[in-house]
């Protein structure tokens, strides 16, 4: 049986993060996949120049809609925008706890560009949070959630995924890709466990939506029934491979894309 997931995020116009992002993932991934839109945006690989954010009850409207209709296996959550929207996700999605929740929690585009409004984080905190099967910050994530300095070390990063956990999520994955060095190490924590996944770093400035496709390969993986470790390990290989493979594409001038179809098109480039 094909798996149905739903991704409820903003979109990124040039297509390389966003809900652009996550459609193509879950069909390189082998699910079906539904988006619900939380704000436009008119961005690029260079930077982030507008958001146009959609009304919080129209947010709802979208979700309802394809719950009252269709089965669905896996939610991921990405870019909220405001605190509206975040009640209106949280409200929509009560009932719903057996369905495996992946939040991404976007804060910040690739350029530094804010995507989450400071009053929204509270709520993403008390209200998402407690929906999450995984949460799944980056470094300035994870401290922005928690008010604390950035991590800066693998002790740092393992403290502050563990504070995340104790804010409601089942378990907490933060990433490491903003650490300096030749790897770029991942911790997962959850209650009694703590696994670090450490993946050497590809040189390349194409990570333009690494984190959105990394969650979304994750929801994969656990709509099709795998355990979480399994669904991380999957799809850190997964975007490991989009990662290396994206020289191939020629996308803009700034943080180009990853190769989300790089085991479907071949190596011709």
């Amino acid at each position: 049986m094909i798996r149905n997931v739903l991704s409820i995020a903003g979109s990124d116009p040039s297509g390389g993060a966003g809900i652009q992002a996550d459609l193509k993932t879950f069909a390189a991934r082998g699910v079906y996949g539904m988006a619900v839109l939380t704000a436009l945006t008119a961005q690029n690989t260079r930077g982030v120049w507008g958001i146009h954010a959609v009304p919080a009850a129209f947010v709802a409207d979208q979700i309802s809609a394809v719950l009252a209709d269709i089965r669905v296996d896996a939610v991921k959550i990405g870019m909220i925008a405001n605190a509206e929207i975040a009640e209106a996700v949280a409200d929509a999605l009560a009932g719903h706890e057996r369905v495996p929740v992946v939040l991404d929690p976007v804060m910040a585009a690739k350029g530094g560009a804010s995507l989450l409004k400071r009053d929204a984080v509270e709520v993403v905190v008390e209200r998402l949070l407690p929906l999450a099967r995984l949460l799944t910050p980056n470094l300035p994530e994870a401290a922005l959630l928690l008010g604390m300095p950035e991590a800066s070390d693998h002790d740092a990063m393992a403290d502050q995924a563990r504070r995340l956990l104790a804010l409601g999520s089942t378990a907490v994955l933060v990433k490491g890709g903003h650490l300096a060095g030749g790897y770029s190490p991942d911790v997962l924590v959850s209650s009694g466990q703590e696994i670090w996944f450490e993946g050497k770093r590809t040189a390349t400035p194409n990570t333009h939506g690494t984190g959105c496709t990394l969650s979304s390969a994750i929801a994969t993986e656990l709509a099709k029934g795998a355990q979480l470790v399994e669904a991380v390990a999957i799809a850190k290989d997964y975007l490991a491979g989009a990662i290396a493979a994206s020289d191939a594409l020629s996308v803009g001038s700034g943080h180009g894309p990853v190769h989300h179809f790089h085991r479907l098109w071949g190596t011709e480039r």
